[in-house]
């Protein structure tokens, strides 16, 4: 669980571009990814969960890592999701019998009935080995098939003798303000639990990417229950829990979930393509003091902004049809871009209004400003 206490333009130099292909987060999602909206399992009060959980809870899973320790030093700090938790004790075990692994827990929840399983980047990053354990306690050792460090999402597979248990993407649009939710997962690696709370709010930015657009809900979620699932009323989900702000460690009611409009569609390209390729376009940006354009503030030499002929000063105002107010939302309009994809840059340069077509090119796996 993570507390709280880019790149730019640039393409090839000749050839022509291919057409714009809209991918991955900051792009309207395919609706088929999502299930369509169903009548709530919990339709009164709610008295009680205990439908929705009996529905859901089979295609909740924990996750446990363990890490090749070897070569580090051989007295390792306890991972956060483990420490001051009885699951401590089993930890130090392990240590001594195995003193080249390193434990740490997650969850994580089954989408596809032929185990493919959704969970955070973080909870995975790093591992030698992933454990699953199902609601009954049965035990499968898990690949990872990709993941996405930059919304933190990864997706793993495990192979069972039978069909698994699976839980649908709602449609996280749909979710209002002050709408109940329910959390489930494997907090401080104590196994299976679920919560309930509702939305706090939408569209929240916490700092970790230029891809932040976090729902925020208050149901208690806490270290361990990285990369479980949220469900709406129907079982639908809704979001991925992935981080809170505590000054303590533990839950004080504000946590933070990836809404599934983002996930799905980037959980659909890691399915297929175990990696997520982004638009970038080699500039530097600062936000004007309104709400009409960036202004782009340095150009990476041979970049896809500069061999579109680009200048220092330039205030970018929409992306083909798409508005552009914030550097945030260029970043992420251009990152939805297929590489060597064409765009339309309608740009204000002193008195002038130019259109001027760019060549996206592929985002380095470096953090930088776009």
């Amino acid at each position: 669980m993570l507390l709280l206490g880019m790149p730019g333009l640039a393409g090839l130099a000749t050839g022509a571009c291919a057409q714009d292909v809209a991918a991955s987060s900051a792009v309207p999602p395919n609706p088929s990814l999502f299930a369509p909206p169903v009548p709530p399992v919990v339709a009164t009060g709610p008295l009680t969960f205990a439908p929705l959980v009996r529905q859901v809870g089979p295609a909740v899973v924990n996750i446990a890592v363990s890490q090749d320790n070897r070569s580090a030093t051989s007295h390792q700090p306890l991972p956060p999701s483990v420490k001051g938790t009885p699951f401590e004790h089993r930890f130090r075990e392990r240590m001594r019998a195995h003193g080249e692994e390193m434990l740490g827990a997650g969850s994580g929840f089954l989408i596809d009935p032929s185990g493919v399983i959704v969970t955070n980047a973080h909870v995975v990053g790093g591992a030698d080995l992933i454990t699953v354990s199902l609601a009954d306690g049965t035990e499968f050792p898990a690949h990872l098939v990709g993941s996405d460090d930059l919304t933190d999402i990864a997706v793993i597979q495990i192979h069972a003798p039978h069909p698994m248990p699976f839980v649908p993407w709602g449609d996280s649009r749909l979710v209002n303000i002050g709408d109940w939710i329910m959390a489930a997962g494997n907090p401080f690696g104590l196994g299976s639990s679920v919560t309930a709370g509702i939305v706090s709010a939408r569209g929240r930015d916490i700092g970790t990417s230029p891809f932040d657009d976090f729902l925020q809900i208050d149901a208690p979620i806490n270290p361990g229950n990285s990369g479980g699932p949220s469900f709406n009323l129907g079982g639908q989900v809704v979001a991925v829990n992935t981080a809170i702000v505590s000054p303590t460690g533990g839950s004080v009611g504000i946590g933070f979930g990836l809404p599934s409009e983002i996930v799905a569609p980037i959980v659909e390209e890691l399915r297929h393509n175990g990696h997520i390729d982004r638009g970038w376009l080699g500039v530097t940006l600062a936000d004007g003091p309104g709400h009409d354009g960036v202004q782009i503030v340095g150009i990476d030499r041979n970049g896809p902004a500069m061999k579109a002929h680009l200048h220092i000063g330039d205030v970018i105002t929409a992306v083909n049809d798409e508005p552009i107010d914030t550097s945030r939302m260029l970043i992420r309009s251009i990152a939805a871009k297929r590489p060597r994809s064409t765009v339309v840059l309608h740009i204000r340069r002193r008195h002038d209004t130019l259109s001027l077509p760019a060549c996206v090119g592929h985002r380095p796996d470096e953090d930088m400003e776009d």
